[in-house]
Parts: structure tokens; C-alpha cells; sequence
């Protein structure tokens, strides 16, 4: 039976936060970083897939990593245990060939 995955996305206000964020998550757990963007007004979110196992611990590594960064803040966070596939095939978070040979 295949692991149930998970999805775990973190907005912070400001490059040096989401670069800690994805520096700490990406150690913090078995997970793979499936989206990195821009948002709006200096905001970056970035996006992990994973087990729901290893996706919890990471959350909690990148979110405290995004704080502690000198003028980091965290503006949004969530994370989505098991999301179905019609979730999966229109968001930004699907595994690409880009991403694929990092995947867990």
C-alpha cells in the first residue's frame, strides 16, 4: 500500500525568510520541494510533498527557521494531509520532471 502524502506550504514576507524556511524544511524531513514562487508585496511561498510523517516536522523546522530570520515573518502557513487528486492535478504542487530526481 502507498504512503498517504502530504502537502505543506509556507508565505513569508521576504526572500532570506523563505530561503531559511526551505533550507531547514528540506532537512527537517524526507520531503521534496515541488513549488517556489513570488507572491504579491515582497511575499514568497514555497511548497513540500511528502509523507504526512515527514511533512510535520519539516512545517514545524521551516516555520520557526522563516521566524528567527532576521526580518523574516511568516504571513501564511498550511499544511494538507492526503489531498485528492483533483487538488493535486490543478495546483502548482504536482512532482515535475524538474523535481523528480529529488523526490523521496
Amino acid at each position: 500500500m502507498p504512503q498517504q502524502e502530504a502537502v505543506g506550504v509556507i508565505q513569508t514576507l521576504g526572500f532570506p525568510a523563505v530561503l531559511a524556511a526551505a533550507d531547514a524544511m528540506l532537512k527537517g524531513g524526507r520531503v521534496t520541494l515541488v513549488y517556489f514562487d513570488k507572491a504579491e508585496s515582497g511575499n514568497f511561498a514555497i511548497a513540500i510533498r511528502g509523507g504526512i510523517s515527514e511533512v510535520r516536522p519539516a512545517m514545524e523546522a521551516g516555520l520557526i527557521a522563516a521566524e528567527n530570520t532576521f526580518g523574516g515573518k511568516v504571513t501564511t502557513h498550511y499544511t494538507v494531509p492526503n489531498p485528492p487528486e483533483n487538488v493535486v492535478a490543478v495546483l502548482p504542487i504536482e512532482y515535475t520532471e524538474a523535481v523528480e530526481q529529488f523526490r523521496f
